[in-house]
Order: structure tokens, then C-alpha cells, then sequence
């Protein structure tokens, strides 16, 4: 790689080189291609050597052209930054004032700031002009919060956001020393007897009752975001179309006022039709939602409080709300005439500014104005389930999920083009559980314009998802750090970096703000330091039975052994259940699906059983075999899934170390099938289709949700 190609990566933060996190780690070399990809993406031009000779010394120069950033990022007990300014300025009379944003203490007012300054260094720019870089340390304690800040030297005025961290993220003494536990729940995946084929917010509501009668305190769900509205079956979860609002199809139709009214018994046989399969029909549910929400939509002036409280909504939710409304019409219209996303619309519908778009909205103001009413009733149903964990006492209560990324054709992207990475979306190299990687094709923020907007994004969509959540868990938490892209028309990537501390101090004072404790998904290829990093910002690890284990693929850790600030559970979404584990279905599935061969699905068989046996010891010398349910043999030559392996698996978790244990439904009533199989699409596999075996209503009536409810509360004694 040429040398000046190599620094320009190196100071725009795109990696030359990298690691997997196979079990037989690797090392690769970046080619220049892609290197050159990356850095035209943040606008510098590489096509010869002198273009990069070029734009080398102009990102050399760039931090020298201006006094502030845009935004100051600062931490409680080290309250200091650097400014750059003109020499000549430097003996004139300087004074720093904020003026109170966004904090939590009242009565905090505008005020001049006592600081110490210190010349750090000096730079003379092509032009002739001498710039010098000092540093402020500010001489008083500020409230965490945010401030807009000015720096006053003579007669120049220079402003910027000022935020100010604490120097940890939220936590409560209910789960900082207490051992909690709860339920992993796939929402969608919920199969009562009064929902409509999907689970809603009424079954999350009951669920919940369900937790506080028996001492649960947490409840993990899916992300909620809104989905494609056009492309029901398009159902992952992890690629919305913004992570900004909710899923319409969590809407409990039956608790929307006027319902009652138009209510048929042609209706309920359209209801019962959507119910049947064990797979969820993900466009019979939705279409038969959005036909009944459509006639409520338009008696909905009649009902004159819920009418008033839906304008509020719209004022408060205000531009963003606009956006997607106005993208989901969009879609909608343009399915007549354009078969691909919004990257294939005319010129002038790509552009949320232009004269078209107005005319566009002009002219589909009911069905915008539609969109707007789903959200509005999404998150009434959401904010009345959050009433419920309040009235209930759970410690938590709900522990929301944010997605890495989002859909690269999302409302998202379509209104905020420029602050998302172009041409590219986020993936995964190879690691233990994937050894192919993972092409995600998910929109990310271009971590340059992200700061220049002052962060606004991403607050945005932090502040989306701990909306009425307890704790929230940030998926692939290594994205706060740096992320695998992948240009779109290639299979090679490498990581881009973000400004680690920024994105680390702005989530501790989101989470103080919103009082939610962070929970990072750790999974993959995790960077040397990195846990130690986020635990001291008192982010708590997700820790699963699968890779708690010596050496990656040795003997099961013991419960002690486990990590502290740390959620775990037999495993993910990801992840096979315990049944289907045991039998080795998901090595079967792989095979079929030709993401293994046959030669590694026997070499797949021998190693699972050698590490059945290696749990089976593990559950042995933790004693966690139910009394009535003891260990009769080793089960590995066709003699049966043991009995009792998932009360004893949950028991083996209860006696962690661990703050908080999670159960799936799927490992209590013995599923045998994977929610989602990464690295496939919904025609080879039915990803995120699968309804629970048993109703909620039936629950507390089934003797293994009772014995592995027991089984972890026999440990997690208060």
C-alpha cells in the first residue's frame, strides 16, 4: 500500500489490517481498493498519488481551521477541552459562558465559567496564518446535561454544544446488587387467544402481570421498530425503516377506541384465519390490522380527548414524524410505477426538500396524516403497557433492543441521506459462530458528518428506544467503537472507526437522563480492552451458556466463573435453543441450506456430542439436576433429550455471579427451531416467523414454565 495512502487511512480511522474472532483467528490485509472506497467517502479524493498526497495534508490542516467543534464532549472529574484560535488572539480578553439546554437539575442558570487555559501547540497553515491549539480546564463542577457554549476572545464569538457526562452509565441499587432475572420474549412470536396472530401490547401487558406474580423484574423484547408497511413478510426486526417509532403491528386493534363499534362477525372469522400455523402470516395479520385501523382512522374526530391527544403527538413528535409519514405514503404510492426502494424514485422524490415531495404531501394529506395515526396509537398502547410495569413494581420493567443499524432503504436514510455512509453497509468478519461473516447490508452513520451534526442522530435514536424502557440493549455494542463495512458491490470490508469517548459519554448521559440502565451486546470479534472499556463505564456484558466457555470451545465455565455486571441466558435469537442444540437440528438446518458442507457437518456432530457431554458434566458439578429429574445417562447414543436439562440449564444460570438472569420462552417449552439463522433471507429460511408452542393464557398452567420459573427463583433469593 502506498505510504501516503496508508497515513490518510490511519488519521481518517479505516483500518489497513484486522483480526477475526474465528476459533483459528486470521489476519487480513485491506486492499487499497477499498481503502480508496472509504476515504472517498468522507470526501477526500485518492485517484492519483498526488490526489492523495493532497488529501492527506488537507486532513492535516482540517482541525486547525476551526476554533470548535461543534459539539464539546466532557466527563464529570475532567472537564477539559482544546480550542484552536489565532495567535494574535491570544492576548485579548477571553471568557467561556454556557447556557443551560438540557439538564437534570432545576434552577441551573446562564453563568460565566472560571477556567485555567494552556498553550498546547503551534501551527502555521499553508497560508501564512499562525493558529495555536490550547487547552481549557474548566475550575468549577457543571451539572450533567447539555449547555450551548461560548467562547468569547476579544471581539469573536465562538460557539458549540456542550455536553456534559457522568462518568458511568445509569444503574439502580435494584440491580447493582441484587440477582434479578426475567424473560428474553420474541413480542411478535406471542400466541394468545384474543390476539389476531401476532403478539401485541396487550399480551405484553398481561405478560407483565404475569412477571410480577411470580418475582420477575425484567422483560428483554425484540426491537419495535417500524417495518416496511408495503412488505409485511419483510419481518426482521433488526432492519426497520427507523429506529425512531414503533411497529404498527404490535397494535392491540381490539383496545383502539370505536372499536367496538365496528366489529363484525365477518371480522372475527378474518381474525381466526390469521391465527392458524405454527409460522406467523405476517401479510394476513398486518393487511387485516391496517384494514380495521383505517375505518377507526376515520371515525377517530367523534372520540374528541384521543383526537386532541393525537395532535399533541404530532406537534411533539414534530419533523421526524413528517418524515416517515410522508416516506410511508411515498412507498406506498410509488409501488404503481417503481418496483425497487427510494433510490429508484424520480430524481425529485429522492430529495425530502424538494418541490415535488410538497406537492406530493399536498396531494396525500389523509394517507400521511394516516401513517401519523399509527404512531400516535403504537405508542399510546406502548406508553400505557410502561403505566403497567409502574403499577407493578417490576425493577426494570422493560429492556428495549437497539438495532446496529438500520434498513439502507428506510425512511431513515431517505431523510437524512448525508449523515449515513453511502454505497456501503455494516456486516461482520468471521468469527466462532458465523465463520463466513456476515454482509448485513445495514445503513450507518458516516462517523464525520455524524459529529459535524453535533451527534443529533444518534441521539435521536437513543432517546427513541429508552423511551419507556428500564434498560436497553445496544446490539453489536462494538459499533460505538468501529464497524465492519462492507462497499455494496463487494464481499471485502474493514472496520471504520468512530470517536470512541464521544459516542461512550454521550450513552452515559442519555441513560442518566432517561434513568435506563445499558446493557451492550459483546458478541463477535471484540477488541482487545474493549469489555474492560465498557465496564468501566458501567456497561453491563450479555453473556451466554454457549460462549461461556475455557478457551472458546472447552469445558463449560462454572457459575461462579461467570461474569458480574453481566445479562445471561442459554443464548439469543441467534442462537439454537437448547432442544434444538442438543439434537444437533441446527447443524442439519446448516447442511441443507448449504452453509456447511458435509465433510464440516460431520466434523459438526462429533464435536456436539463431545460438548453435550461437557454440559452435561457442567450441570453435574453445579449440582443443578432437579431432585425428581436426576441425570440417567449420558445420552449420547440416541438415548433422548434428558429430562429436566432445561430446569437444570436454568438453575445452572440462577447460581451466577451474574446481576440479572433472562429465560427464553423457546428453552422452557422445548422449541426445537431457530428464530433467526443469520447469514440467510426469508426464502431459505423462515426467519423470525415462528409462534411460541404454547398460548400466554396457559403459561402459568404448564408444569415446565412452573418448574423453570422455580428452578431460577430457588436461586435468586433477595
Amino acid at each position: 500500500m502506498d505510504e501516503n495512502l496508508s497515513l490518510l487511512a490511519e488519521k481518517l480511522g479505516i483500518d489497513r489490517c484486522f483480526s477475526d474472532a474465528g476459533l483459528s483467528k486470521k489476519n487480513y490485509e485491506v486492499s487499497d481498493d477499498v481503502v480508496k472506497f472509504f476515504c472517498t467517502q468522507y470526501g477526500f479524493s485518492v485517484k492519483t498519488p498526488e490526489d492523495i498526497e493532497s488529501s492527506l495534508q488537507r486532513a492535516e490542516d482540517y482541525p486547525w481551521k476551526r476554533a470548535l467543534d461543534n459539539i464539546i464532549i466532557l466527563r464529570q472529574g475532567n472537564l477539559q477541552f482544546t480550542a484552536v484560535l489565532d495567535q494574535a488572539r491570544l492576548n485579548e480578553a477571553i471568557e467561556i459562558r454556557i447556557f443551560p439546554r438540557y439538564v437534570a437539575e432545576s434552577g441551573i442558570k446562564t453563568e460565566s465559567v472560571p477556567f485555567v487555559m494552556n498553550v498546547l501547540e503551534e501551527k502555521t497553515l499553508s497560508a501564512g496564518r499562525k493558529r495555536v491549539k490550547v487547552s481549557f480546564t474548566l475550575q468549577k463542577d457543571i451539572a450533567y446535561g447539555y449547555y450551548d457554549l461560548v467562547l468569547e476572545c476579544g471581539d469573536e464569538k465562538h460557539l458549540s454544544v456542550l455536553a456534559v457526562a457522568p462518568a458511568k452509565c445509569y444503574t439502580t441499587p435494584d440491580v447493582d446488587s441484587a440477582k434479578l432475572w426475567g424473560f428474553s420474549l420474541q413480542l411478535y412470536s406471542l400466541k394468545s387467544r384474543r390476539n389476531w396472530g401476532v403478539g401485541d401490547f396487550t399480551d405484553l401487558a398481561d405478560f407483565i402481570s404475569l412477571c410480577a406474580k411470580n418475582g420477575a423484574d425484567v422483560i428483554g423484547l425484540n426491537p419495535l421498530n417500524v417495518l416496511a408497511h408495503d412488505f409485511p413478510e419483510d419481518a426482521s426486526p433488526y432492519s426497520s425503516v427507523s429506529r425512531l417509532f414503533l411497529n404498527p403491528i404490535y397494535i392491540d386493534v381490539e383496545n383502539v377506541p370505536g372499536f367496538d363499534i365496528i366489529c363484525d362477525r365477518f371480522l372475527q372469522q378474518e381474525i381466526e384465519a390469521a391465527k392458524v400455523g405454527e409460522l406467523i402470516d405476517y401479510t394476513k395479520v398486518y393487511e387485516l390490522k391496517i384494514k380495521v385501523l383505517e375505518k377507526l382512522f376515520n371515525r377517530m374526530q367523534k372520540y374528541g380527548q384521543y383526537y386532541d391527544a393525537l395532535q399533541k403527538f404530532k406537534q411533539e413528535k414534530g419533523h421526524d414524524l413528517d418524515m416517515l409519514a410522508t416516506y410511508q405514503a411515498l412507498c406506498h404510492v410509488q409501488l404503481k410505477s417503481a418496483s425497487g426502494g427510494w433510490h429508484t424514485w424520480e430524481k425529485n422524490l429522492q430529495n425530502p426538500q424538494s418541490l415535488k415531495v410538497a406537492e406530493f404531501k399536498k396531494n396525500h394529506q389523509d394517507l400521511i396524516e394516516f401513517f401519523k395515526y399509527l404512531q400516535f396509537e403504537a405508542d399510546r398502547q406502548l406508553k400505557n403497557v410502561y403505566k403497567k410495569i409502574q403499577e407493578s413494581g417490576l425493577k426494570i420493567g422493560l429492556y428495549r433492543d437497539l438495532p446496529v443499524g438500520v434498513g439502507k432503504d428506510s425512511a431513515e436514510l431517505w431523510a437524512d441521506n448525508s449523515v449515513f455512509m453511502k454505497g456501503s453497509g455494516a456486516g461482520a468478519p468471521p468469527d466462532a459462530f458465523f465463520p463466513q461473516g456476515q454482509k448485513w447490508c445495514l445503513g450507518a452513520f458516516n462517523p464525520y458528518e455524524l459529529k459535524n451534526r453535533a451527534y443529533e442522530p444518534y441521539l435521536k435514536i437513543l432517546r427513541a428506544n429508552m423511551a419507556y424502557a428500564g434498560a436497553l440493549r445496544i446490539d453489536h455494542v462494538m459499533g460505538l467503537m468501529r464497524l465492519f463495512m462492507i462497499p455494496d458491490e463487494q464481499n471485502e470490508g474493514t472496520y471504520i472507526y468512530y470517536n470512541f469517548e464521544d459516542m461512550l459519554n454521550l450513552l452515559a448521559l442519555e441513560s442518566h437522563l432517561h434513568k435506563c440502565v445499558i446493557v451492550g451486546e459483546s458478541i463477535g470479534n471484540v477488541p482487545e480492552g474493549f469489555l474492560d472499556k465498557i465496564e468501566d463505564r458501567n456497561i453491563y456484558a450479555i453473556s451466554v451458556l454457549w460462549s461461556e466457555r475455557w478457551n472458546g470451545d472447552g469445558d463449560f465455565k462454572r457459575p461462579e466463573d461467570y461474569p458480574a455486571n453481566a445479562f445471561v441466558s442459554v443464548g439469543t435469537h441467534d442462537m439454537s435453543p437448547l432442544k434444538m442444540w442438543w439434537y444437533g437440528y441446527d447443524i442439519e438446518l446448516k447442511c441443507s441450506l448449504k452453509i456447511i458442507t458435509e465433510e464440516e457437518r460431520q466434523g459438526a456432530y462429533k464435536m456436539r456430542e463431545s460438548d453435550r457431554y461437557k454440559l452435561l458434566s457442567a450441570l453435574d458439578l453445579s449440582q443443578s439436576w432437579p431432585m425428581d429429574r436426576p441425570r440417567r445417562g449420558n445420552y449420547l447414543y440416541g438415548e433422548g433429550y434428558p429430562e429436566g436439562i432445561e430446569e437444570a440449564a436454568h438453575k445452572f444460570l440462577a447460581k451466577a455471579s451474574s446481576k440479572v438472569v433472562m429465560l427464553q420462552p423457546e428453552d422452557i417449552f422445548g422449541v426445537d427451531v431457530q428464530q433467526n439463522l443469520p447469514g440467510t433471507d426469508r426464502h431459505q429460511y423462515s426467519n423470525w416467523q415462528h409462534r411460541l408452542p404454547v398460548d400466554l393464557e396457559d403459561f402459568e398452567n404448564s408444569d415446565a414454565f412452573r418448574r423453570n420459573v422455580n428452578a431460577v427463583k430457588s436461586e435468586r433469593k433477595l
